[in-house]
Formats: structure tokens, C-alpha cells, sequence
């Protein structure tokens, strides 16, 4: 049997492999990124199933049960890709959550001092931003589709692993958007884009949105991009009670990923509880 070494070469014709598959850039650099994490753990060395489930115990003591599955789920791509079936290991088993941590979830009254924070820092594409994910639900990676034409017309087409669907752009946000592009001098293409006219960077907006907590007085663990689309998937079902059509806005494949959206809190769950009042 040959031996198993991984190596940067293998990592980037795995890569370019993603890319055949049209995989979208967000999905390819997390993959790689975890198969990377990998490398560094094996150091050159002979990999191993003993090896894999080391590592994998490695991971489970660092991270999420949730986190823990997306990067054997990468790893397991790449020994798919090389042939290396017997490698692969099983991800954790995960009970269903029936509420989520309050810590970690964004309430509507943060988002709103985030807002404000990054007004009075004077930070307008910041603002906007918050905005535009949260009242489109689109992922950070998509604002490159938030362009001058798509405000125009209120729509957007948002393509993402392998996906095409329409994002509208609700009246108040275009007359904001289409007034910062004017005054930006941008005609036409993307909205949000450096000095340099490029995409704006998704580390930086995370950096970005983690230097308003502290005037906004909102805890850090709460604040990344992703956390705007919790909110815009809990605020429309809230409204609207329509978890598939919700699935389809949203841009997901499976109606269980946005069960992970909409889960109440534990106060929240604990309401519910109380009036049910099943004690006599």
C-alpha cells in the first residue's frame, strides 16, 4: 500500500479540483483551509486511520461538535478526492438543539446600537453593510452582487454553491444604497468596494463590525456577519411562519439548516413552557 503523506501540492490540485466542481470561492478556501490545518497537524508524516481519529479527538477538544463535523467533512472530501477511502472517519453525533445560548444570539435592539456605533465612527459603508445583510438575508460573500444595476431594478441575482436565486432590495435600503453610490462617485458594478475598487474583504468587515462592540455595547462573541442572517431568518418567520419559504430565501438546500436559524432562546423556550401551564 503506498504511503499517505499529504503534501502542498496535493492541497492544490484539491483545490483546483473544487473549482471543476464549482464549488463557490467561500466553500473552496474553507476546505482548504481545513485541509491545511490538517497538513500542520501531520507534519510530513505517514498518514493513518489511527492518525485521522487522533486528529479527530484533537479537534473535538478545541472546537463545536458543529464546527468539529465541517472539518471532517472537508478532510473526508480530500481523501475522496486522493482515493484514500479508508481514511475517512464518521462525524460526531449531535443532538437536535432545542433552544440556542442567548450569548451568542443577536437581538434586534443590538443591531440597532451596532448601526449606530458605526454612524457616529462615521463609518457609512460599514452601516450599510450591517444593513444590507441583515434586511436581504445575502452572505457576506454575496455583497459583490449588491451592485449599482441590481439596487436600481431592486433585485438581485445571488449565485452561491452551484445556486442562482433573486434577492430583493426593499425601498428604504435602495434609497440609501443608490444615494452612498452617488456619492461615491460609483456608476455601475459593486457597491461595496475598497479604494482600490475591489470586493471588499470578508476579514476585514469581521474586523470592522468587532471594533464597534465595545461603543455598542454589545458582546463580541455576538457580532460577525453570519449572526445578520440569524436575525433576518428569525424576524421573517416570526412574521410569516413559513420555514420552506424561508429555506428558499435564504439560499438553503435542506429546510434542517434553517431549523439552526430560527431557534428561540432559552428565555424564549422557557415562556413557552410557563404557559403551558401543565402543573395543577
Amino acid at each position: 500500500m503506498e504511503e499517505r503523506i499529504l503534501t502542498i501540492d496535493i492541497i492544490d490540485n484539491f483545490g483546483k479540483n473544487l473549482e471543476l466542481q464549482e464549488k463557490s470561492t467561500a466553500t473552496i478556501e474553507k476546505y482548504i483551509r481545513d485541509v491545511k490545518a490538517l497538513f500542520i497537524y501531520t507534519h510530513g508524516e505517514v498518514i493513518t486511520k489511527e492518525t485521522v481519529i487522533a486528529y479527530k479527538n484533537h479537534l473535538r477538544e478545541k472546537y463545536a461538535v458543529r464546527s468539529v463535523n465541517s472539518m471532517l467533512a472537508s478532510i473526508n472530501s480530500l481523501f475522496a478526492f486522493l482515493n484514500w477511502f479508508d481514511l475517512r472517519v464518521k462525524s460526531l453525533k449531535m443532538q437536535q438543539q432545542v433552544f440556542c445560548s442567548e450569548e451568542k444570539e443577536l437581538t434586534r435592539a443590538e443591531y440597532k446600537q451596532l448601526c449606530q456605533s458605526a454612524k457616529q465612527k462615521k463609518n457609512r459603508r460599514l452601516n450599510l453593510i450591517i444593513q444590507t445583510i441583515c434586511a436581504t438575508s445575502i452572505r457576506v460573500s454575496e455583497l459583490k452582487y449588491i451592485t449599482v444595476e441590481a439596487v436600481k431594478c431592486g433585485e438581485a441575482i445571488v449565485s452561491c454553491k452551484a445556486k442562482t436565486r433573486s434577492v430583493f432590495i426593499v425601498k428604504e435600503l435602495k434609497q440609501k444604497l443608490l444615494r452612498y453610490a452617488a456619492e461615491q462617485g460609483i456608476k455601475s458594478g459593486m457597491i461595496f468596494v475598497t479604494k482600490s475598487g475591489k470586493a471588499v474583504n470578508r476579514t476585514n468587515i469581521w474586523r470592522e463590525m468587532k471594533a464597534l462592540c465595545k461603543d455598542a455595547n454589545v458582546n463580541p462573541q455576538k457580532v460577525f456577519p453570519h449572526n445578520l442572517r440569524h436575525l433576518f431568518a428569525r424576524t421573517f418567520y416570526g412574521i410569516e411562519k413559513d420555514i420552506a419559504k424561508l429555506a428558499d430565501i435564504l439560499g438553503h438546500s435542506s429546510i434542517n439548516t434553517t431549523r439552526i436559524y430560527i431557534i428561540s432562546t432559552g428565555t424564549e423556550h422557557r415562556k413557552r413552557m410557563e404557559n403551558m401551564h401543565l402543573i395543577i
